[in-house]
């Protein structure tokens, strides 16, 4: 597989400050996983290889990882199958890689819940970006996402709150809600303009540093898997479909 491997130079994001967050390559081709794997060292983060399903295991059990970067085309177990058994016990984010990188198949890592997803070829720069947005979880995205007036206040909604400093949702009879971090932005995104109407094409362009190649389908589904994960807890549909339009929250927002 071509690659496009940019070593880290001046035009890249700032390198990590402090402790280094780790970072487990979960890759086969072994000239790129060695690339990768030296840009990202290079920009401060702590990086572990593993080439199988196998390998990823027991680097997993020998340390825990702040983030995965899991190929989808793996020898033996592929990535969506490892990614299905992490979710069950971990919500790590992941970011998938792939030499596929049609629309359905990024429609696919999106509702398996990746936290992003990187097409083949890619250059280093753009994977570190990806990476550093995903970690932010939110940290960025907040203030692109108009956010600011939020801070680090709980919002609630209908019995709900949204936890900003602690990135969580709790339902009305307690539970924690999980959300991929492209749904917590989402979420974010409809609670900072409540009652008013945004549209696809703003939604597409905030949602660009999580799911990479936006499109309507995808925020489509976002929104679909959001609006179930509301509904499944009893509540009522808050997000509204404008048709032809956008998407509306229809419930008043309080700030705490």
């Amino acid at each position: 597989m071509p690659i496009r491997a940019t070593m880290p130079d001046a035009t890249l994001p700032d390198p990590v400050p402090g402790s280094a967050p780790s970072i487990l390559l979960v890759e086969d081709d072994t000239a790129l996983r060695v690339l990768t794997a030296r840009a990202l060292k290079a920009h401060g983060y702590d990086v572990r290889t593993a080439c199988s399903g196998a390998e990823m295991w027991v680097a997993l059990e020998n340390a825990p990882a702040d983030l995965l970067v899991l190929d989808i085309m793996l020898p033996g177990t592929n990535g969506i199958d490892l990614f299905r058994r992490i979710r069950k016990t971990s919500e790590v984010p992941i970011i998938f890689v792939s030499a596929r990188g049609s629309e359905e198949d990024r429609v696919l890592g999106l509702e398996l819940g990746a936290d992003d997803y990187l097409a083949k070829p890619f250059g280093t720069r753009e994977l570190i970006a990806r990476i550093g947005a995903v970690l932010r979880r939110g940290g960025v995205s907040a203030a692109e996402n108009g956010e600011r007036d939020l801070g680090r206040r709980d919002v609630e909604f209908d019995g709900w709150t949204l936890s900003m400093a602690r990135h969580e949702l709790t339902a009305p009879d307690g539970t924690i809600v999980d959300l991929t971090g492209a749904e917590f932005d989402l979420l974010c995104t409809f609670v900072s303009q409540p009652q008013r109407v945004i549209g696809r094409q703003r939604l597409i362009e905030l949602s660009r540093t999580r799911i990479g190649d936006s499109s309507d389908r995808s925020i489509d589904v976002l929104v679909s898997r959001l609006r179930r994960k509301l509904t499944d807890k009893g509540g009522s549909a808050p997000l509204v479909t404008v048709r032809g339009v956008g998407y509306m929250f229809n419930l008043p927002v309080t700030r705490g």
